[in-house]
């Protein structure tokens, strides 16, 4: 009979605990390049070969189908190019269509359309998976990349300022469900990150200005001569000059990256969203409006509102308010949409639930990033309804004047 080891029964009686710890480390480039698929730059082979410079690594790349109209050539860019770095790298299949925006992320048979081509071309935890697109996009690619075959290499090509500069460097992955904003989704980092800022130039006016939004909010809560550089530069940026539009892309790119890796918290596992100033009642907007708002333009007004507030409740000082509207402004923003004026069955602003459902999304108590000052951010663990009501009705009236 087996004798137990002195104390050990005594021990497993106690419920006794064996801990295990270790710890993971993630590493992963961010590069900045212009023309990508152009043969002559070598930054995608040698980011897919640096582990393994001696193998010829299998790809499959799905891409934004809103890229076809502002750039027809690009999938035939891609396939030459794959071509021309033959030795070292091959196209399992042609380049794949999927729909931009939250279409993808909002239907779910897209992800499961995905996922099954990864199955069909026996696509391994050696292959690489590349997202070209927005954030939309690179957050469901993603997703169905994580989620096969418990992680396979991801590379995102963000082809948007908000991508580019926010959510593309990032360690999120998401869709949405039961009209929740990314209620499903990992934090799995990407194996690299490439921004080409041609993708950039060739962008609507629209998108390119929606993208500034994350630039003016990491400014403001954490770099104030980031913030002064905005205004001072405000009309280089809302004529789309190009080195003005580099420079915000790649600021805004490090100050995230510093905060991820600095934080504390890259996986969101407290309470806290500190990158998500502006964002409890954009992400409520959005839904509100089915996305006819877009991403950034809901920030730019979620930011306006908590700039607001943040002045109303005495942690900002009277003035920094309007300082705040008037770079959004001048950058090309609208700070209003009168559906920021519905109401629910009990008669409030229907937009507070957003505060709810941005509680509920991370769980514990509720924290908000407000302003005390330009550059600084403070979080917050309730929010005062009739201030928020107050700003709502200021930002209103702004609109009036």
């Amino acid at each position: 009979m087996r004798e137990s080891a002195p104390g050990a029964a005594d021990a497993e009686a106690a419920g006794a605990a064996h801990w295990q710890d270790f710890q993971v480390r993630f590493q992963y480039p961010v590069h900045f390049t212009d023309r990508l698929f152009d043969p002559a730059n070598p930054t995608l082979v040698e980011v897919i070969t640096r582990l393994e410079p001696e193998r010829r690594h299998r790809c499959l790349v799905f891409v934004d189908d809103g890229l076809q109209k502002s750039l027809p050539e690009l999938h035939d860019e891609i396939e030459a190019y794959a071509r021309h770095y033959g030795d070292r790298l091959e196209l399992v299949v042609a380049p794949i269509a999927v729909p931009g925006g939250e279409k993808i992320k909002s239907e779910l048979h897209f992800v499961e359309q995905m996922r099954e081509t990864l199955f069909e071309h026996n696509v391994d935890r050696h292959s690489y998976v590349i997202a070209i697109g927005g954030g939309a996009v690179l957050d469901a690619v993603g997703l169905v990349a994580a989620t096969t075959h418990r992680g396979i290499r991801h590379i995102r090509v963000p082809t948007t300022v908000l991508a580019q500069n926010d959510s593309g460097v990032g360690v999120k992955n998401g869709v949405n469900l039961y009209g929740v904003k990314n209620f499903v989704g990992t934090f799995a980092p990407p194996f690299a990150v490439l921004n080409d800022i041609a993708f950039i130039t060739a962008l609507p006016n629209r998108d390119k200005i929606a993208g500034m939004a994350e630039a003016v909010k990491v400014a403001l809560i954490r770099d104030g001569a980031f913030f002064r550089w905005l205004e001072h530069n405000a009309d280089a940026l809302a004529l789309f000059d190009r080195d003005a539009i580099v420079y915000l892309i790649r600021r805004c790119a490090e100050l995230h990256m510093h905060q991820i890796a600095n934080g504390g918290d890259p996986f969101e596992t407290g309470s806290a969203r500190p990158l998500d100033y502006g964002h409890w009642s954009a992400h409520k907007l959005e839904s509100m409006t089915r996305h006819h708002v877009r991403h950034g333009e809901a920030v730019a007004i979620g930011m306006a509102l908590d700039a607001r507030y943040s002045v109303l409740a005495g942690l900002l000082a009277e003035g920094d308010d309007e300082r705040v509207c008037c770079l959004l402004e001048d950058l090309g923003f609208h700070l209003w949409h009168p559906t920021l004026e519905k109401r629910d069955q009990d008669g409030a602003y229907a937009v507070l639930q957003g505060l709810r459902d941005f509680q509920e999304h991370l769980g514990g108590e509720l924290t908000i990033t407000l302003l005390s000052n330009i550059g600084v951010g403070v979080e917050v663990h309730e929010m005062d309804e009739s201030l928020v009501n107050a700003s709502i009705d200021w930002l209103k009236a702004r609109k009036a004047v």
